[in-house]
């Protein structure tokens, strides 16, 4: 399937406002070297006016750009009828108009209708069931947004787990351009690349076999820009579909292109079970924290946990009590104390307090 390209449609229509306008003014003024002059200048203007409008236009998708279209249409059939009435009336009746005032009675008009018409086809969006080309209008407030995957979302393992949970039934897309990108890293990219490429191919192969997720494929190309990226966020304003990633640099990026970004991570630190303060957990310490006597162990799902006291017990599984939880952009701290920590705690703190009776009685017999 052959796509014209964005830069050959404007260069295009850019030579034909060229070409009209200066056929224009030399059908006016005469063939001169001033006539095409003023001619070629005029068209450079009025087409790069049309490539600024379309730049101005361009986080529209393809179903509000129909709305619009719709809206006008009706819009004009509505004021084509009120001006049918119009005229009925001052033929059948002797008022006379001047042209003047009738013509301002059909910019009135038609102004209006094509106003209402937009507005009211905007406002009951949810409620048209009218098909037409291309685009079906459903209601937005029923319709799930669809998902489309990047690489660094085929290439983490989650992406599996998260299809055969059943969220993502019939909303998960993969665009071809990617599955390019990925043999061609394949095949001619470092061993970095080559490894996440496989990993990325094989997810594909095992997405492919879930019988219920109903996988979907979007042969959509833009052969204007040579990166995946872009190509990525013009696809989600087309289809207005939200980007599956893994990928943390995105977020920053969506903010700008006014696309929402669904981030594995931030599902699975959101999905982690919450753990509670005096909570007791076995961790295993594996390496000495940044504080003295600090060690540091994981939980399964990765998250870091940071016990007082663990330094003496690098290698071993030792019993700790969750102190506090912190939030961090990356995930979730625990810190804890070892439960030998905490006896000792209590031991200096019963020490301190017979400490205290005993100097408060000597200081009692002193006076």
């Amino acid at each position: 399937m052959t796509i014209i390209s964005l830069p050959f449609i404007r260069a295009f229509f850019l030579l034909i406002s060229i070409l009209f306008f200066t056929t224009y003014v030399i059908s006016i003024n005469g063939t001169s070297f001033g006539s095409i002059t003023i001619g070629i200048i005029s068209g450079l203007i009025f087409g790069a006016l049309l490539i600024g409008i379309e730049f101005l236009f361009k986080r529209i998708n393809l179903r509000t750009f129909n709305l619009i279209i719709l809206g006008l249409f009706f819009g004009y059939l509505m004021g084509e009828a009120i001006m049918l009435l119009i005229n009925t009336i001052l033929n059948v009746t002797p008022i006379a108009l001047k042209p003047e005032t009738m013509t301002l009675t059909k910019i009135i008009v038609y102004l209006f209708s094509i106003y209402f018409g937009t507005t009211m086809a905007i406002r009951a969006s949810d409620e048209i069931s009218l098909s037409i080309p291309f685009v079906k209008f459903q209601p937005t407030d029923q319709k799930k947004k669809d998902l489309l995957c990047d690489l660094s979302a085929l290439s983490d393992a989650r992406v599996i787990d998260l299809a055969t949970s059943g969220l993502l039934d019939n909303h998960l897309i993969i665009p071809r351009f990617l599955v390019k990108e990925i043999n061609n890293m394949n095949e001619n990219g470092d061993e970095a690349g080559k490894s996440k490429a496989r990993r990325a191919l094989e997810a594909i192969k095992k997405l492919e076999s879930l019988p219920t997720l109903n996988l979907r494929y979007s042969d959509t190309d833009f052969v204007e820009s040579k990166e995946s990226l872009p190509k990525l966020f013009h696809l989600a304003r087309m289809l207005d579909a939200s980007i599956l990633t893994a990928d943390l640099n995105r977020i920053q990026q969506s903010t700008s292109e006014g696309i929402r970004i669904i981030n594995i991570h931030s599902l699975s630190n959101a999905l982690k079970p919450i753990t509670q303060n005096g909570e007791l957990l076995n961790i295993k310490i594996q390496r000495y924290g940044k504080e003295p006597r600090q060690g540091v162990g994981y939980l399964d799902d990765g998250t870091m946990v940071v016990v007082n006291g663990g330094a003496e017990y690098i290698g071993e599984t030792i019993k700790a009590q969750v102190l506090s939880v912190k939030h961090t952009s990356s995930g979730r701290m625990i810190f804890c104390n070892t439960t030998e920590e905490q006896l000792a705690s209590m031991n200096e703190m019963s020490l301190l307090s017979s400490n205290e009776m005993d100097n408060g009685s000597k200081n009692y017999f002193t006076l």
